[in-house]
């Protein structure tokens, strides 16, 4: 069974946010002539990796609420300019909308195991898939979804 990471999106305030930036971020890597691959720097390496890669994912917070998830591909150690280790998460850089789930705000990430994650919106066959994401989060706040 995967386990899955959990972690706050700061600075985005939609999915759509997320979106744009990874597609920036993949234009200019490209542009540099490096690898088209998202990573994200996070300072702490899972211990779990191996159940990790396993299908695991990212699930994203996003002003609040779990929104989305990102399928992670590789957990790397890498080392920062200031010689402080860290973890390079890598992910696929298609975004997943999942059903929204209000959760508090917390520092660095968690692990979420399989039985707790949000159900993907595609998978739901329901109405609410094609919702404006704004429309689904504030019906969410109010637990009507």
């Amino acid at each position: 069974m995967p386990l899955h990471i959990i972690k706050l999106c700061v600075g985005c305030e939609s999915i759509a946010d997320l979106e744009g930036w990874i597609a920036e971020t993949s234009a200019e890597r490209r542009r540099r002539k490096q690898p088209d691959e998202q990573v994200h720097t996070t300072r702490m390496m899972p211990k779990r990796i191996p159940e990790l890669l396993e299908g695991g994912s990212l699930y994203w917070v996003i002003k609040g609420m779990i929104s989305c998830r990102q399928t992670l591909l590789d957990l790397r150690a890498v080392t920062g300019s200031d010689g402080i280790g860290r973890c390079a998460i890598v992910l696929e850089q298609k975004v997943i909308p999942v059903e929204p789930r209000a959760c508090r705000p917390f520092q660095g990430w968690r692990y979420l195991d399989d039985k707790s994650v949000p159900r993907d919106l595609a998978a739901l066959g329901r109405f609410d898939a094609d919702m404006p994401e704004s429309l689904r989060r504030e019906l969410a706040e109010l637990g009507l979804l």
